[in-house]
């Protein structure tokens, strides 16, 4: 006998719209094994990155099965796991279709620059008549092939859309953007932000942290929750002390990297020279 019953709620978008602060973690490695592993770390949300990681549509659902499959580890508690969001490489009606048909529930948009780009997404992740999503999850895993018999009906309940705010332009439009109905968050992003100010690899400009401020501030007179990705330890903990409610605070390849360069420091120090164990 088929097992079906309502839609799970969306837990991420849940603690989003109550302004609870999540710490979330970068994940470019494209792997659903490392996703797996990450999942059960305890990180409230893990960002699968299909912008500038080597991702696609069938590398990000390896990803959703694996980050899923952690629950067994975890004796089945679900709500212990890091939550799934994937970076799009652009925003597309027809690629957001596709994503949201595998399963994902939480997607960040990069680039939005106006609100009518913004009020265009949540078309695009909205069923009709308030959107144009086509009606196709019944063959699909976001509604896990129908056993989700309220999918449809819920979905915007529980489909999550965050849109990144990373130029001048951008700025200057937020609150236009956040004030968009169906925009659940928005994510400032500091690298992207700083080149287009013309500071280059200097996210921590003077003239670049005003302008992350001044956006933060308007996102929370405005009640529309902000993120901010930076692995920078201490600015990520102050900018969550300013009012962020999601941050990304590392990124997987990052601490691989670093994790493995230690070990090979430590070592390297600590051995004799070469020609001291003998060498032929």
């Amino acid at each position: 006998m088929s097992i079906t019953g309502p839609t799970p709620p969306n837990r991420f978008k849940q603690r989003l719209a109550t302004g609870e602060q999540q710490i979330g973690l970068w994940t470019v490695l494209a792997n659903g094994y490392t996703a797996e592993i990450l999942a059960g770390c305890g990180y409230d949300w893990l960002l699968i990155d299909a912008e500038h990681g080597p991702n696609d549509l069938r590398s990000v659902l390896e990803q959703l099965q694996g980050i899923a499959a952690a629950a067994t580890v975890l004796g089945g508690r679900a709500a212990e796991l890091s939550q799934p969001v994937v970076r799009l490489p652009h925003g597309d009606p027809a690629l957001i279709k596709q994503y949201l048909e595998i399963g994902v529930r939480n997607l960040l948009v990069p680039m939005v620059d106006t609100a009518q780009q913004a009020a265009e997404l949540v078309r695009a992740v909205r069923y009709p008549p308030r959107g144009q999503r086509g009606m196709g999850s019944g063959l699909g895993r976001s509604s896990r092939w129908g056993r989700w018999t309220d999918y449809v009906l819920t979905s915007d309940d529980n489909v999550c859309l965050l849109v990144q705010v990373e130029t001048r332009t951008a700025l200057d439009n937020i609150e236009a953007i956040a004030a968009t109905d169906g925009v659940d968050g928005v994510l400032l992003g500091p690298a992207d932000l700083a080149a287009d100010m013309g500071y280059p690899e200097q996210r921590t400009h003077p003239e670049v942290i005003a302008a992350i401020d001044r956006g933060v501030e308007t996102l929370r007179r405005i009640g529309t929750p902000a993120g901010i990705m930076l692995t920078d330890i201490a600015a990520a903990q102050e900018w969550l002390r300013r009012g962020v409610a999601f941050a990304g605070v590392g990124v997987d390849s990052t601490l691989l990297i670093r994790a493995a360069d230690d070990l090979l420091t430590r070592f390297r120090q600590q051995t004799p020279a070469a020609e001291a164990v003998g060498t032929y």
